[in-house]
């Protein structure tokens, strides 16, 4: 297996130039003041279909074949991923069927479906969406792009910190929200290549540490599904694109508990007005926890989504909601 390089995270800038957006990076003096740091927030919930998912799905797509765009495209996921695939297949002409797991947040199935996609439901306590997604793909000669464990996915995420870096120079720390581990894999590749010193963290919820014991296990972990509001960190397993990358480039791998999760979202949106999901807050949530470490530094953070239901955010911000 040879792993991507920060030359694919280049071509990968060059693929998706015109048509996902070039976010934001957003401070806040209140933020600063409560880390003692200088932080910087690249805000991919304002990324073309609410998440960073749009860069890597769009990268990947756009590599198709004539004979693979005639035959389209299958995708499981949780919701980020889903609509990025179905918006860059409406985008680029191509079929898309997206496996969604029966609880994923309703507005992401909405706008799935928006985008043109056909969703096909399981159950992610019971079923097995990557065998799913394969069958279908057998099936139907579909090609199959799972949200993160795959070259080009991971080198379209990527773009986002190569953005950053690209924007503010260089920094101290990066904290990276971490699931499948597309965006800290993409990410490590272009802070190895851009801002060497950085120390680079994922940050995982308590809940679902499986990259956390990966990395320091030095072997992938597979757990059951994690019960966390981070529904966009809800994977069981690194993937082994992903892992090669993180084991060698990320420094170490974070957790926070939900809690801390709903005190990033209610501090984003009453200090600063940005509406992100939880799984979003995963690196500010940590960068918080560590502050006493990141006194006088730069810092940047990656705000990965702000795809929520409002009535869920609602809930969360009023203290209403428990579990996943």
């Amino acid at each position: 297996m040879t792993l991507p390089t920060y030359a694919d995270v280049e071509a990968a800038a060059s693929r998706i130039s015109g048509h996902a957006h070039r976010t934001p990076v957003l401070t806040s003096r209140t933020l600063n003041a409560l880390t003692g740091a200088e932080i910087f927030l690249k805000c991919e919930n304002f990324q073309r279909m609410g998440a960073f998912k749009f860069r890597g799905a769009f990268n990947a797509l756009a590599k198709f074949s004539p004979e693979q765009k005639r035959a389209g495209v299958v995708a499981f996921s949780s919701g980020n991923h889903a609509q990025g695939i179905a918006l860059s297949a409406q985008l680029l002409g191509i079929p898309a069927t997206i496996v969604m797991p029966h609880d994923a947040p309703a507005a992401k199935v909405a706008a799935t479906k928006g985008y043109g996609a056909t969703v096909v439901i399981y159950n992610r306590y019971e079923d097995d969406r990557e065998a799913i997604g394969r069958q279908l793909a057998q099936e139907h000669g579909y090609t199959l792009i799972p949200p993160y464990d795959h070259p080009d996915v991971l080198a379209g995420q990527g773009t986002a910190a190569k953005e950053l870096l690209e924007e503010i120079g260089e920094l101290d720390y990066l904290f990276v929200p971490l699931g499948g581990g597309g965006l800290l894999s993409g990410t490590a590749l272009a802070t190895r290549a851009l801002a060497p010193n950085c120390t680079l963290y994922g940050v995982e919820p308590e809940a679902g540490n499986d990259g956390q014991q990966s990395f320091r296990s030095g072997g992938i972990v597979h757990i059951d599904t994690p019960k966390t509001i981070a529904d966009g960190a809800q994977t069981q397993h690194l993937g082994e694109y992903t892992f090669g990358i993180i084991k060698r480039d990320v420094n170490d791998i974070l957790t926070v508990a939900d809690a801390q999760l709903i005190e990033a979202m209610r501090f984003l949106a009453t200090r600063m007005k940005i509406v992100t999901e939880p799984t979003g807050c995963l690196g500010l949530a940590a960068a918080i926890q560590m502050k006493d470490t990141l006194q006088g530094k730069r810092v940047g953070i990656l705000i990965s989504g702000g795809n929520v239901d409002m009535e869920r955010f609602c809930s969360l911000m009023s203290g209403n909601a428990s579990g996943a």
